[in-house]
């Protein structure tokens, strides 16, 4: 079982093993995206950059980046991911909204 902690909402999640973790934060009620993202968001296929997070721990519990999110990410840390593109395999703590 993967544990999701989400810092700034004080909320920790609990996930299978191989879970997406933007439908996690969906499904309870963890709001990813500033107001431009909820408007422009693209439903998860990683076009649109908008549902990046911040690992804080557990980063090796991640799926590796995915081509999509090496081109949206290219010029941040190695600590953002995009929710939509990361399957979380272990406990992670994550910060939204970065």
């Amino acid at each position: 079982m993967a544990n999701i902690k989400f810092v700034k909402e004080n909320q920790e999640v609990v996930a299978a093993d191989g879970a997406n973790l933007r439908e996690k934060a969906l499904q309870n009620a963890i709001e990813l995206y500033t107001f431009k993202g909820k408007l422009m968001n693209c439903g998860g296929y990683g076009q649109c950059g908008t549902c990046i997070v911040e690992v804080v721990e557990g980063i090796e519990n991640l799926s590796p980046r995915t081509d999509a999110e090496k081109r949206k990410l290219k010029k941040k840390p190695d600590t953002y991911r995009l929710a939509c593109q990361t399957l979380v395999n272990g406990p992670i703590s994550v910060k939204t909204k970065p």
